[in-house]
């Protein structure tokens, strides 16, 4: 049974400790929320799962409830401290226990850290976890475009990303993530969150997003050089295309140099980019 409000509120006050507003400590209570989060991710006993900021560990041990294997990443050594004193006895890289992850996920804001990189060990494995929301956009795009071995990632994330990761062209905020996801997953939006389901309850409502990965070969690889392209332009979104990378480049390359880079489609940038800074 998942940790009630009042648990979790208990286990931080026998510490004398608060949730930390620096690291986005917003804990999800609502068990509702947490069954749909689960039923979304579609997980099944042995699977690997990777958790970022478990918090109080209410997902963590839901999860090994089911039978899965956690790797929990968490920053913070208090709520570390508070997962590994509930879990003592499943501690372990197996199947209804958990390998807890002290460090940061990200090794700066484009690769796994070693650490989680290490307890995973190349395995096949799927993200399940409710995000500290300053994570969540480096962390699910490094994993969709460096990490082929994630299925999925199944989150609770701030809902002004969400939007973001579906905008589509001429959306306010559509930019480099939503044309990332749209060329490499397909997302949906699972459920709402209203700040209520978590304490303390943040000033913003929240999203439950599902990304799943495409199979198949990617629209472009490398990659990597594809995505630097659609940042550096979109770094300078208010200029026009002719301003940005010359409008004699962008006229032969069949665009009109007057446009914006919020204007082109996902297969708009994928054109552009092969045009204007493939082989020649």
């Amino acid at each position: 049974m998942p940790q009630t409000l009042t648990e979790i509120r208990e286990e931080l006050a026998a510490r004398g400790i608060r949730p930390k507003h620096k690291f986005g400590q917003n804990f999800l209570h609502d068990h509702n929320q947490l069954r749909k989060l689960l039923s979304a991710a579609n997980v099944q006993p042995g699977e690997l799962v990777l958790e970022v900021g478990p918090g109080t560990g209410t997902l963590t041990e839901t999860l090994m409830d089911a039978g899965c294997e956690v790797v929990a990443c968490e920053l913070d050594r208090d709520m570390a401290e508070i997962v590994r004193g509930r879990n003592a006895h499943r501690m372990g890289a197996a199947p209804g226990k958990v390998t807890l992850v002290e460090a940061d996920c990200l090794d700066g804001k484009h690769a796994l850290g070693a650490k989680a990189l290490e307890a995973l060990g190349g395995r096949p494995f799927v993200l399940v976890a409710n995000l500290p929301y300053q994570a969540a956009t480096p962390l699910m795009a490094t994993l969709l475009e460096r990490h082929p071995e994630c299925r999925g990632q199944f989150v609770t994330i701030q809902r002004e990303v969400g939007d973001r990761l579906m905008a589509k062209a001429g959306d306010d905020a559509y930019g480099p993530i939503s044309v990332t996801m749209s060329l490499l997953a397909d997302v949906e939006q699972v459920a709402v969150l209203p700040p209520g389901c978590f304490w303390p309850a943040p000033k913003v409502t929240s999203a439950m997003l599902a990304v799943r990965p495409r199979a198949g070969a990617r629209p472009v690889d490398p990659w990597a050089p594809f995505s630097a392209f659609v940042m550096r332009v979109f770094g300078q979104r208010r200029k026009q295309l002719g301003a940005i990378l010359g409008r004699d480049a962008v006229a032969a390359a069949g665009f009109d140099p007057v446009r914006r880079p919020e204007t082109l489609s996902p297969q708009e940038w994928l054109e552009l980019f092969a045009r204007c800074e493939g082989p020649r």
